[in-house]
């Protein structure tokens, strides 16, 4: 009975099952953002004066320094994997709370971006462009949030007795945060720069 229950002949991919959930769950958050993009490039189309006013609205000084700071947080966040695989605990903590820090530093800007737009009167049922722009930049600012929470737990947990040496799980976190950057690098152009507006 035993050998028949015995999984010992069942593949093997050799990727650990978190890390295949993880580009499993990026794929399918890969499709649900081309809708956005697909949609909203279909609508710019069909209503290039009203996006290109409503373009001009924004503010791509704090969405650029958004973008480098989202792209530092990516690169620390691969030091951070680094030094944990390399037992170097001073520096995981080190690079690990740099990324935190970028991650609310990021809010922070989009707050104050969302802040000054809801001071001039615009919303989220403005126009098609607003709506657009408020519903990928919060969904988007949503992700970084959800990847906040998990980073924050392991770096905490690294300060304790135990210590924190799972670095197969940090690295899956770490494919999480990059497509957070990847995503932000593509709604950076798409929504600030790519109208007549801006010229």
């Amino acid at each position: 009975m035993s050998s028949g229950l015995s999984l010992a002949h069942e593949p093997n991919s050799g990727v650990p099952h978190g890390k295949l959930a993880m580009w499993i769950f990026l794929a399918s958050e890969i499709m649900f953002f081309s809708g956005f993009f697909g949609a909203f490039i279909v609508l710019r189309n069909s209503n290039l004066e009203m996006f290109s006013h409503s373009a001009s609205e924004l503010n791509p000084y704090l969405a650029l320094l958004n973008t480098f700071v989202l792209i530092g947080s990516s690169l620390t966040m691969a030091l951070a994997i680094l030094n944990l695989q390399r037992g170097n605990k001073k520096n995981y903590q080190l690079f690990m709370g740099i990324t935190i820090l970028c991650g609310f530093i990021f809010l922070v800007v989009k707050t104050i971006e969302y802040s000054t737009k809801f001071g001039h009167g615009i919303f989220p049922h403005t126009n098609v462009f607003f709506a657009f722009y408020f519903m990928m930049t919060g969904f988007h600012a949503l992700h970084v949030i959800l990847g906040l929470i998990p980073m924050i737990f392991m770096l905490s947990k690294s300060f304790t007795k135990a210590g924190y040496n799972k670095p197969v799980k940090v690295e899956t976190l770490g494919l999480y945060w990059h497509f957070v950057d990847l995503v932000w690098i593509f709604l950076f152009p798409i929504l600030y720069l790519i109208f007549p507006a801006h010229h």
